[in-house]
C-alpha cells in the first residue's frame, strides 16, 4: 500500500517533472556549439572534447535500470530530488572546470544525475494522472523534449558568443534550483510500502554489462574497432558486455525475491513491443544528427549557430505534435498514433536524404525537417503511453527504467552504426580522401569539388534509419489497439502481502479495463 498523500493538481505537479526532463534533454544538445571555445580555453584536443559528450551519455545510459527500480523502492519524488541536486551541482562544477580532465569528470557526474531523474519523470507522469488523462500528460512531457532540443543549440550559441562556454553549464544552476524547490512543494510523496530487498548481484551484472556494451559501441569507431589496451579489443569488450547481460537475464529469471528487472513485465505484449519500438526511435534520432550536421556545416558551409537555427522547424514541429498526439492516443489508443508517427518520421528522413545535394534548397530542407519533427513528436509520447498503460504502479519505475534504458541503447547503436557507414560511404564517394577513424571535416574545409560526394554520402546513410523506422512500424502492428489498464485503486489489491509478492515477480495481471 502507499503512504497517505495530500490531494494535488496533477497538472501543477507536472511542472517540476518537466523542469527536470528539460534539463536532461537540453544538455544532450547544448554542448556541441561550445566545442571550439572549449578546445581553445582548455588547451584540449578533439579526443578529449569527444569524451565530454561520450562520458555524459555513458553515465546517463548505464544506471537507468537501477535508478528506475530505486524510484519504486525509495520514492520517485526523493529520487528526482536527489538527481536534481547531483545534476545541478555537477553543472556548477562543469562551469568552473579549469581543465579538460576536470570537465570530463564533472560531465560524468552530471550524466549520473540525469540517470537518477529520467525514469522518475516518466513514472511520475503515469502515476499522477488518471488513465484517461495519461496520454495528454505524456504529450506535454514529450513536447518538453522537442522544446529542449530547440533551445539547446540556440541558447548554446547565444551564451558561447556573449558570455563564454562556461555558461552553457552555469545556466542549469538557477533552473535546477527552481525545479528542486518546486519538487518540495508541488510533488506528492508516493513511496510504496513494499519490501526493501535490493538485488545486488543483478545491479552488478547489469551495470558492468551495459557499461562494457555501451562503451564498445560508443567508442569503437575511435579505436578503429581494434585494440583499446593491449589484447583488450573493442570486439572483446562487446562480447564481454553481451555475456554479462545474458548472465543478468538468467539471474533475473532465477531470482524469485525482488529482481532488479521483473521479467513478468515482458509478458505484456504492448510493453515488449513498445521497448523495441523505442530503441528504433532512439536509433533514428541519433542516426540523423551526424549526417545532417556534416551536410549543413561541410557542404552548405553554415556556422554551428546557423545549423542549429535550421534545425528549429524539426524541434518546433516535435513540440507541437507531442500534446496533440498524446490526447489522440487517449481517444483512439496509442497503436495507430504511434504507427502514423513512425511512418511520417520515415517520410521526413527520406525527404532529407533526397534534398541532400551540393546546392540544396534551404526551404525544401526546412520542410523536410518539419515533417521529421512531426513524426518524432507524434511517436514519443504515445509510445511511452503504450509501454506503461498495463503496468502496476509499484512497478512503474522498473518499467520506465527498462524503457529509457533500451531507448538510450538504441541511440548509442544508431550513432555507432551511422558513424561507421558514413565513413565507408565517404571513402567510396571520395577515393583517396582522409576518412580514417577520428578525422574531422570541419565547416568550410571541404573544397567545392568535394561537396557533391559528401552530400551523396550523407544522403545515402540516412536510408539506414529509414529502414529501422520501417522495422519499428512493423512492430507497431503487433500492439493491442486498446491495452489493458492496471487497477491503481486501493480496492484493486486483495492484501498487502499479495501486492508485495506481485511486485517482486512482476507477474501481476491488470484487473480493470479491456482491450
Amino acid at each position: 500500500m502507499t503512504t497517505p498523500e495530500k490531494q494535488v493538481n496533477p497538472w501543477v505537479a507536472l511542472v517540476p517533472v518537466c523542469v527536470g526532463f528539460f534539463l536532461i534533454m537540453m544538455d544532450m544538445t547544448i554542448v556541441n556549439v561550445a566545442i571550439p571555445g572549449m578546445l581553445a580555453d582548455l588547451d584540449a584536443d578533439l579526443n578529449q572534447m569527444a569524451w565530454v559528450n561520450s562520458v555524459y551519455l555513458l553515465t546517463y545510459a548505464v544506471p537507468l535500470l537501477v535508478s528506475g527500480r530505486l524510484g519504486d523502492r525509495l520514492g520517485r519524488k526523493q529520487m528526482l530530488q536527489a538527481g536534481m541536486v547531483v545534476f545541478t551541482a555537477a553543472s556548477l562544477w562543469c562551469g568552473a572546470a579549469g581543465s579538460a580532465e576536470m570537465l570530463i569528470v564533472a560531465r560524468a557526474v552530471q550524466g549520473f544525475g540525469a540517470a537518477m531523474m529520467a525514469p522518475q519523470t516518466m513514472a511520475l507522469v503515469t502515476t499522477l494522472f488518471p488513465p484517461h488523462r495519461i496520454g495528454a500528460a505524456l504529450g506535454v512531457w514529450g513536447a518538453v523534449a522537442g522544446l529542449a532540443s530547440a533551445v539547446g543549440p540556440l541558447l548554446g550559441g547565444f551564451l558561447v558568443g556573449s558570455h563564454g562556454w562556461e555558461w552553457i553549464f552555469l545556466v542549469n544552476v538557477p533552473v535546477g534550483l527552481a525545479g528542486l524547490v518546486m519538487t518540495v512543494f508541488l510533488l506528492p510523496d508516493n513511496r510504496q510500502r513494499v519490501g526493501r530487498r535490493f538485488d545486488a548481484l543483478g545491479t552488478v551484472l547489469s551495470g558492468l554489462g551495459l557499461l562494457t556494451l555501451v562503451f564498445g559501441l560508443q567508442n569503437g569507431q575511435h579505436y578503429a574497432w581494434g585494440s583499446v589496451a593491449g589484447p583488450v579489443t573493442v570486439p572483446v569488450i562487446l562480447a564481454a558486455g553481451v555475456l554479462l547481460l545474458i548472465a543478468f537475464v538468467v539471474w533475473q529469471h532465477r531470482n524469485t525475491r525482488e529482481p532488479l528487472m521483473p521479467l513478468g513485465l515482458f509478458r505484456q505484449r504492448n510493453f515488449s513491443v513498445a521497448v523495441v519500438a523505442a530503441a528504433c526511435v532512439g536509433f533514428a534520432v541519433t542516426g540523423l544528427s551526424l549526417p545532417i550536421m556534416l551536410y549543413l556545416q561541410s557542404v552548405m558551409e553554415l556556422s554551428p549557430q546557423q545549423a542549429g537555427a535550421l534545425m528549429l522547424p524539426a524541434a518546433v514541429a516535435s513540440g507541437a505534435a507531442g500534446p496533440f498526439a498524446g490526447m489522440l492516443s487517449d481517444r483512439l489508443g496509442g497503436k495507430w498514433v504511434v504507427l502514423g508517427g513512425f511512418l511520417v518520421f520515415a517520410l521526413g528522413l527520406a525527404m532529407i536524404a533526397t534534398a541532400m545535394e551540393s546546392e540544396a534548397s534551404t526551404w525544401w530542407l526546412g520542410l523536410a525537417l518539419f515533417v521529421t519533427g512531426l513524426g518524432s513528436g507524434a511517436s514519443f509520447a504515445p509510445l511511452a503511453h503504450v509501454a506503461t498503460s498495463g503496468v502496476r504502479p509499484e512497478l512503474m519505475g522498473a518499467a520506465s527504467g527498462i524503457y529509457n534504458q533500451l531507448r538510450q541503447v538504441g541511440c548509442v547503436v544508431g550513432s555507432a552504426a551511422v558513424g561507421v557507414l558514413l565513413q565507408m560511404r565517404i571513402a567510396a564517394e571520395l577515393p583517396g580522401s582522409e576518412t580514417s577513424a577520428g578525422s574531422e571535416l570541419a565547416p568550410g574545409e571541404a573544397a567545392p569539388a568535394l561537396h557533391g560526394g559528401l552530400a551523396d554520402a550523407a544522403g545515402s546513410v540516412l536510408l539506414l534509419p529509414v529502414a529501422v523506422l520501417l522495422l519499428g512500424s512493423a512492430a507497431c502492428l503487433v500492439m493491442r489497439s486498446r491495452p489493458r489498464v492496471a487497477d491503481t485503486s486501493a480496492a484493486g489489491a486483495t492484501s498487502a502481502s499479495t501486492d508485495e509478492a506481485e511486485a517482486r515477480t512482476g507477474t501481476a495481471e491488470p484487473s480493470a479495463g479491456g482491450r
